[in-house]
């Protein structure tokens, strides 16, 4: 990343330009592989990069909180990566996967390889080069000097998706924020740009580097977007306690990226969310009612999509819109049953969660795109009490689905009632008919008398009208 700039409101940067044609990535995935077995890992087993950092923490006589072997191929790694890098308008020119024992310190690959690479990324004529694993600020400069092409890493190419998504104010602050928290660290030796101001004869003094001038604007601009930022978690705090203040529940939809969270929330909502099949399709946070079989009101909010190794700084700037997560009363964690790394995938929404504080959460496991099952697979399935299996794009299972959250939710209780109305009380009457499931109705002498089940929230409006309440075995009877 040569000549960095610093990204406001005004000018937003993106590592793809829109206008001009897409540019040519070529991939670079990375596999490494110990062949000691410390810290209880097979001999040859490939590990993640935290892995990596664990047991080489463990070696130091450090702690290490986790230390788990990657369940991801490297092939499979790599066409996650392909599929970011299109979804940042990039066209795939071309990949190299190269397996090593440990990472380089100067190059992470090897010089060797990065002369290879460099030649083939040359003879296709590639735009940029694409790794799979983040870089050093050091590591990228050395890389963009050896083969004289933009190099780009993991996480900045899953920042520049978030850029190019980002379409509210909260959105484009938080990506900022994590751009900015990125480019930090990466000042640090860019060549003759940084020297001291005023250097040469007769013009030498005290004036302070190039390199200080730019981490003071970023670090204000830190402080800014970050004051900015609190206004927004403040807002949104005081709309949820608005909200809070009323029985009705707030469902969180997660789950990784790409998993069809926001094709079940229109679904479910009838709304026109946007649903894409490229990652990170949704950005910003939307919270729509959905009417639950009781004739309850929930809140259905759809998040952003975790994805492996999701940047910290993500994390730490998206907390605002992930406190949604936090404080609902019940998680659907929707999962892709098609996919053959579905738990791999799951295991990584499982982290963000622990991440969030978010783990202890009531949770309903929702095993979606079933219609892209082979046939034999699909008379297999069968729900249980935690999780459902459906097809949003299809619309299979969306009333068990609604059901088993309906019977979840402890909020706003459904009581069965008797009910003694004039029938001049029209708006009571279409209340009713829009709020209660109805199992009896009988007219007489200018009255209607119902029995109805309802929501409590519901009861406490027509109190004057309930003539004998009873009941049935505590809160919310359902009719399976």
């Amino acid at each position: 990343m040569r000549n960095p700039e610093l990204p406001t409101k005004r000018r937003r940067t993106h590592l793809f330009c829109n206008n001009r044609s897409a540019e040519r990535a070529f991939l670079v995935g990375i596999e490494y592989s110990r062949r000691s077995s410390r810290a209880g890992i097979p001999k040859g087993a490939s590990l993640t990069e935290g892995a990596i950092a664990a047991r080489d923490a463990q070696s130091n006589g450090a702690a290490a909180k986790h230390v788990t072997a990657l369940r991801f191929s490297p092939e499979e790694s790599l066409e996650e990566l392909r599929s970011l890098a299109i979804s940042a308008g990039a066209e795939i020119a071309g990949e190299f996967l190269q397996r090593r024992d440990k990472p380089d310190p100067a190059t992470l690959i090897g010089r060797g390889k990065l002369q290879e690479i460099g030649g083939a990324a040359a003879s296709i004529f590639a735009d940029l080069l694409i790794f799979d694993h983040d870089l050093t600020a050091s590591q990228q400069r050395n890389i963009e000097t050896a083969v004289h092409t933009r190099v780009v890493d993991r996480t900045q190419l899953i920042l520049d998706i978030f850029a190019r998504h980002a379409r509210t104010r909260e959105g484009k602050l938080q990506v900022e924020l994590a751009q900015l928290e990125y480019l930090l660290p990466r000042l640090g030796g860019r060549g003759a740009e940084m020297s001291q101001l005023g250097g040469g004869i007769g013009t030498r003094g005290p004036g302070e580097t190039q390199l200080e001038t730019d981490r003071r604007k970023i670090y204000r601009r830190i402080r800014h977007v970050k004051q900015q930022i609190e206004n927004v978690r403040r807002i949104r705090a005081q709309q949820r306690q608005r909200r809070e203040s009323v029985p009705i529940a707030t469902v969180a939809l997660v789950g990784y990226t790409n998993a069809g969270k926001s094709t079940l929330f229109n679904a479910l909502t009838q709304s026109e969310v946007v649903a894409s099949p490229r990652m990170f399709a949704t950005l910003d946070p939307t919270i729509r009612a959905v009417t639950l079989p009781s004739r309850r009101k929930a809140l259905l909010s759809d998040t952003v999509g975790f994805i492996r190794n999701l940047p910290h700084t993500l994390v730490s700037a998206f907390r605002a819109t992930l406190e949604e997560v936090q404080r609902a009363a019940l998680i659907l964690h929707v999962s892709d049953a098609s996919s053959d790394l579905s738990a791999e995938q799951d295991e990584q929404v499982e982290r963000v969660l622990q991440e969030l504080g978010a783990e202890g959460k009531p949770r309903l496991k929702v095993m979606n795109k079933v219609d892209l099952l082979p046939p034999a697979s699909k008379q297999a399935l069968l729900d249980s009490v935690d999780s459902i299996h459906i097809s949003a794009a299809k619309g299979v299972g969306l009333s068990t689905l609604l059901e088993r959250v309906d019977e979840t939710l402890s909020e706003d209780p459904v009581r069965r009632v008797q009910l003694r109305v004039p029938q001049k009380e029209g708006k009571v009457l279409a209340m009713l008919e829009a709020r209660a499931r109805i199992y009896g109705r009988d007219y007489r002498d200018g009255l209607v008398e119902l029995e109805v089940e309802v929501p409590e929230s519901v009861v406490r409006r027509v109190q004057p009208f309930v003539i004998q309440p009873k009941h049935l075995n505590g809160p919310a009877t359902k009719k399976r």
